[in-house]
């Protein structure tokens, strides 16, 4: 398994650290909180044999721009970031593609800047604020997993853990999330080490409390390829369902084996269907 290409992009508001790998059209990846190596990403993995992926760190993350405004650290602040990446690297348009909190931001991406979208897949996401009215949702506190979650998440937030017990937090927090927990070694069996930003993390924590972009939703123009996991506990399924009835051009599939990751837990299915989506939004433009 070959490492991802580290590039430093100097833009017109700030240097960003790149992770690039694979060959192809050029596609977007990254997450809200999430912080990157060249060991890549499970996620942005998915895409490699078909695409160029350029995994983003975002600002507060890896060698990337720091935040010098709090305000910077906000979901739309951080697709400027990724549009000043875009414009550098010189492309016209490229695919985004994002995974729970990353998914968040591809609608967003969406809503202010469709015409320099090819195509947006989102997975396991929503349009508003999830939590409040969702109790099958891990972050809802009457899920008998609330709590659990809570500690684990406050927990990883701490930049002096060790690796060895960073990696076991992590796999506890994951399994939260999967339809079959026992398939977690199986499922993540690769050398992936990436961490979670806290201040990015913190930020997002109050942000997504005032978060609907629901009545925007009718602004994005991009083919949409929405996937969700029918057992997802993070962002329920329901979401997913929403955002279809309120995107045009917008297509829907529910993964009836998959809780937060289907791009693992139905892996090859995931494949098809995307390499399906891509050829079916590309014969449209």
């Amino acid at each position: 398994m070959h490492n991802w290409k580290r590039e430093m992009i100097h833009t017109s508001r700030g240097e960003f650290e790149v992770f690039v790998k694979g060959e192809g059209e050029p596609l977007c990846v990254t997450h809200h909180y999430s912080e990157f190596n060249e060991t890549g990403d499970y996620f942005a993995n998915t895409f490699t044999s078909s695409h160029q992926v350029f995994l983003v760190n975002l600002r507060e993350t890896g060698a990337s721009e720091k935040a010098v405004e709090p305000y910077q650290l906000s979901m739309l602040e951080t697709i400027f970031d990724l549009e000043a990446i875009r414009e550098k690297l010189g492309f016209n348009k490229w695919g985004f593609a994002g995974h729970s909190t990353g998914g968040m931001l591809g609608v967003i991406y969406g809503i202010y800047f469709s015409d320099h979208l090819k195509f947006n897949v989102t997975v396991g996401a929503a349009a508003r604020e999830y939590m409040t009215f969702s109790k099958e949702c891990t972050y809802n506190s009457d899920h008998p997993k609330f709590q659990i979650m809570q500690d684990l998440n406050e927990t990883l937030k701490n930049p002096h853990l060790n690796d060895r017990e960073r990696k076991r937090l992590a796999a506890e927090r994951v399994k939260l999330s999967l339809l079959e927990p026992d398939m977690y070694e199986q499922l993540f069996s690769q050398n992936i080490n990436k961490r979670m930003s806290g201040i990015r993390l913190n930020y997002f924590s109050r942000e997504v409390q005032v978060f609907d972009v629901t009545r925007k939703l009718c602004l994005i123009s991009t083919p949409t390829l929405i996937i969700c996991g029918k057992y997802d506990v993070q962002c329920p399924v329901s979401y997913s369902i929403e955002m279809q009835e309120l995107i045009p051009h917008s297509t829907l599939l529910v993964f009836n084996r998959s809780n937060h990751y289907p791009f693992l837990e139905e892996a090859d299915l995931f494949i098809k269907e995307f390499n399906n989506f891509v050829k079916t939004s590309i014969s449209l433009q």
